[in-house]
């Protein structure tokens, strides 16, 4: 879906993609979700559950596709909207994606985390438009939590 340059808000915009946010997802360990501090939302890792469970664990480039794993990222970068729009009060209320870190668990010699979250990252342009686009790491590491492929967090500016 090219970028809206109308006025629709990230809502009308998440809507039109046929999503809509999914409950957030509680804290496995000793940590919340987001935490809004002046004004920013700083959301912690978030993984691809989607309805209670992971579509899939294992390695990028291994036994999962790195176009699988994409995905995955993908489902990663809208519980991490709502977890910010948790704390933010409201999806409407995040003005823009500042940056975005994505990990990626990784099969020896893989190299395309890039490519895994711009799963993530493409979601955020389809929902903000030009202010979802966002500086960017994405970092291949052993292992994930729950044996996951992917993990993405944000930060993100909220309106005043």
């Amino acid at each position: 879906m090219p970028n809206d340059p109308g006025h629709r808000g990230p809502g009308e915009r998440l809507a039109a993609l046929g999503l809509t946010l999914p409950p957030v997802t509680a804290p496995v360990a000793a940590y919340v979700p987001a935490v809004r501090t002046g004004g920013y939302v700083y959301v912690s890792g978030q993984l691809p559950v989607a309805d209670g469970k992971l579509p899939a664990t294992g390695k990028a480039g291994g036994e999962v596709s790195a176009s699988d794993a994409a995905g995955m990222a993908r489902i990663c970068a809208l519980n991490a909207l709502a977890a910010a729009a948790s704390a933010a009060g409201g999806l409407d209320r995040i003005r823009r994606i500042v940056k975005v870190t994505g990990f990626v668990a990784s099969a020896p010699g893989f190299t395309g985390q890039p490519q895994v979250v711009n799963g993530a990252s493409e979601l955020f342009i389809e929902v903000f438009g030009e202010d979802g686009r966002h500086a960017r790491s994405a970092v291949g590491v052993a292992e994930l939590p729950l044996n996951a492929p992917v993990e993405v967090e944000l930060i993100a500016e909220i309106r005043e």
